[in-house]
């Protein structure tokens, strides 16, 4: 049966989902979950809510899905330990350091890869699953057939969203949040800029960010067909009615078998919408239609959300199946069993039964009154009764042993299992090196590859796939200049059906002998390994803390990019078990999107005349154009460090890498000459970026 997992942002959306069919719920446990402003819950709260769960057969699952700092690891350990104990059946991870941990101290908890990870295409599946997750959720880019070629080949169960808010980025990779404001969709706490208006080339203010929420309930069968396992809602920000409108409708769906009837889908509006709902991604239909925003009518308390408080406030959720056994027997003892879907049986004596006087007990009027279980999580769905002719038993006695019976039952289902916990050995501190930092250059264009640039020798040249397919001689005039190490850098997303092409570039980027690669995805390492490259990481892998750097040199990295949302502070604190840089010039990117945002705003495409979006405050945000047609969207101010060495030559750095995206030619020269001290060029407009106030 296709898994519906539900939201619970508090304890009180937690029983909406249950009583309104989910088969499972995930809640945020502690300061370290993607949604840090739900309610969330403490320590009491989060037992009380996985006994109920399991006593009713629904599963939970513990959000831990932010990325942790070195000091912030044991105590997320410690959490998922706590929500190990407490019962849950999942921890949902983000952090590679802590995903590694939690697979060593804790073996017996399940660990579920969030979207926050990135993972878009079955190698990415499978690396996830190397590291240790028994299931998958995919980035919600993906159409109908990439999920069922994903499906077909996964060797783990794979989750994907059916309804709710969509991000513009894909989720891990949109920094826009803390870049603008210190506030990290990585770190739990996105102010949703995507939301707010923006100017786009003549175009005045609009919402060329803001898409409308997710909606599948309607391709329930095709979902089926793709193998996946478990459809998720998103909403752990929303209000504990709308879950219990939108798992009702969508339980209902999965169960009967049926598309929702119109006053569902109207109801799935009333519930919470922007201008409607999409499934844009999922049927391949990418563009303007998938765009909307919240209106002044919509924002109203709909009536349906007070029909639906009393019916999750109400009764029970009565779906766990039971089977009542009963044998009464002249002077013996009342003999009441109970046997639920789990296997679990208990049985209980009561009473000897007296000779009937006027009316007699018969196996219907016993059958009728064990049936009678409103209050509690279970129905019965048969009853076996064993009775001798001319006996009596008072009902309010058989009354007694049902309740007793089901009372025991439920200790029962809420026993947590039996699980291993282990001390966690944390990797070896290394020495921070004292050298100082190489420099390396990643480009954007071939124009930014001048003879001049490559009189500089960095010590290492990232070019894109495409320029270095496109114009291999590009690089002669560094080669010439003694660069020993030019490295091929992979797009950020790389869907299946774009392998092909993806491979046949890289057979003559090898061909033309380039031997490294930079992979900023999960996904790619295997693609770059089995194409024979060396491995360096990228920025896209959100490598956070000493334990994620540690999994990245297990698997082959030779250095990594840390991340540009860290403090100082805490890049000093990194053991380096390999090579690491950051990066002190340049654009960072703040998001990455599947949809062409030029084109869905302007409805044409003009990625090559270097279009911007321009915030309330008048600021410019360069749109660049990706691979496979998709949009990098660069910050409106660049990072410059030149001046501030001695800030980060002491952090144990290998490299620090001048990133070069909008620049010319020239302004590439000056900036690279400005950093190894020959030139005085500052440029305008510039940030430390994060590194020294860090995000929330």
């Amino acid at each position: 049966m296709l898994e519906l997992l539900a939201p619970a942002g508090s304890p009180e959306s937690a029983i909406a989902a249950v009583k309104n069919g989910a088969d499972a719920i995930y809640m945020g446990f502690g300061g370290f979950n993607a949604r840090r402003n739900a309610k969330n819950f403490s320590d009491d709260d989060f037992r009380a809510v996985a006994e109920y769960c399991r006593i009713r057969g629904v599963r939970v699952y513990a959000a831990i899905n932010t990325l942790l700092s070195d000091r912030e690891l044991p105590e997320a350990l410690s959490l998922a330990e706590q929500a190990c104990r407490s019962g849950a059946d999942a921890i949902i991870v983000q952090d590679l350091g802590l995903m590694r941990a939690i697979r060593e101290a804790l073996p017996d908890i399940q660990i579920h890869a969030s979207t926050q990870m990135s993972v878009h295409n079955l190698e990415g599946v499978k690396k996830a699953a190397e590291l240790g997750a028994s299931r998958v959720v995919l980035a919600r880019e993906l159409s109908r057939e990439k999920v069922a070629y994903i499906c077909r080949n996964s060797p783990v169960e794979i989750e994907v969203f059916c309804h709710g808010a969509l991000c513009m980025s894909y989720s891990g990779q949109c920094y826009m949040s803390s870049v603008i404001g210190r506030r990290s969709g990585n770190r739990g706490l996105c102010a949703q800029p995507c939301r707010l208006n923006y100017g786009i080339g003549q175009k005045a203010s609009d919402f060329p960010l803001s898409l409308k929420d997710l909606c599948l309930v309607e391709h329930i069968r095709d979902l089926k067909k793709c193998g996946v396992s478990c459809l998720k809602i998103e909403g752990r920000m929303r209000r504990p009615e709308y879950v219990a409108i939108v798992t009702g409708i969508y339980s209902r769906a999965i169960k009967d078998g049926k598309n929702p009837t119109k006053k569902e889908l109207s109801d799935l509006e009333l519930a919470f919408s922007r201008q409607g709902f999409t499934d844009g991604y999922f049927m391949n239909d990418k563009g303007p239609k998938m765009f909307g925003i919240r209106e002044e009518q919509d924002k109203k308390e709909p009536a349906i959300f007070a029909e639906a408080r009393r019916a999750y406030e109400n009764g029970d959720s009565e779906n766990v199946p039971v089977r009542f056994y009963c044998v009464m027997r002249r002077y013996q003892p009342v003999q009441l069993g109970v046997e639920d879907d789990r296997g679990n049986r208990l049985a209980i004596p009561g009473p000897a039964p007296q000779d009937a006087v006027s009316r007699e007990l018969t196996e219907e009027t016993v059958a009728s009154q064990l049936s009678k279980t409103g209050g509690t999580p279970y129905y019965a769905e048969k009853v076996s009764c064993v009775i001798d002719r001319g006996l009596f038993l008072p009902l309010s006695e058989i009354n007694i042993l049902r309740r007793n019976l089901l009372d025991a039952l439920s200790e029962t289902r809420a026993r947590v299992p039996a699980r291993r916990y282990r001390e966690y050995s944390y990797g070896p501190l290394y020495d921070n090196p004292a050298s100082v930092p190489e420099m390396t250059i990643s480009v954007a264009s071939a124009e930014q590859l001048t003879p001049e640039l490559a009189s500089l020798r960095p010590a290492v040249l990232y070019v894109p796939i495409e320029v270095l397919y496109g114009s291999i001689r590009s690089i002669a005039p560094f080669v010439e200049n003694g660069v020993t190490e030019v490295a091929v850098s992979f797009p950020p997303v790389i869907h299946d059906d774009e392998l092909r092409q993806i491979n046949k570039k890289l057979e003559k980027i090898k061909a033309a002998g380039i031997s490294v690669a930079l992979v900023g995805n999960l996904g790619h390492i295997n693609l770059a390994r089995e194409n024979g490259f060396i491995l360096r990481g990228d920025t896209g892998l959100n490598i956070f803390n000493s334990e994620s750097l540690r999994t990245m040199r297990e698997n082959g990295l030779v250095s990594a990019a840390l991340s540009f949302e860290l403090r100082f502070a805490q890049i000093r604190d990194i053991s380096k078990s390999i090579d690491t840089e950051i990066i002190t010039y340049g654009r960072l990117p703040l998001m990455i999107t599947e949809n062409c945002v030029v084109k869905s705003s302007l409805g044409v495409c003009s990625c090559d005349n270097s279009p911007q979006l321009r915030d309330r405050r008048g600021m410019n945000f360069p749109v660049a154009k990706s691979f496979g047609c998709r949009n990098i969207i660069y910050n409106s101010k660049k990072i410059f460090l030149a001046g501030r060495d001695n800030d980060y030559s002491a952090l144990g750095l290998w490299a620090q890498r001048l990133s070069f995206t909008t620049e010319n030619a020239k302004e590439c020269l000056l900036i690279a000459s400005r950093y190894m001290g020959l030139d005085t060029y500052e440029p305008h407009g510039c940030t430390a970026g994060l590194y020294y106030r860090g995000v929330e």
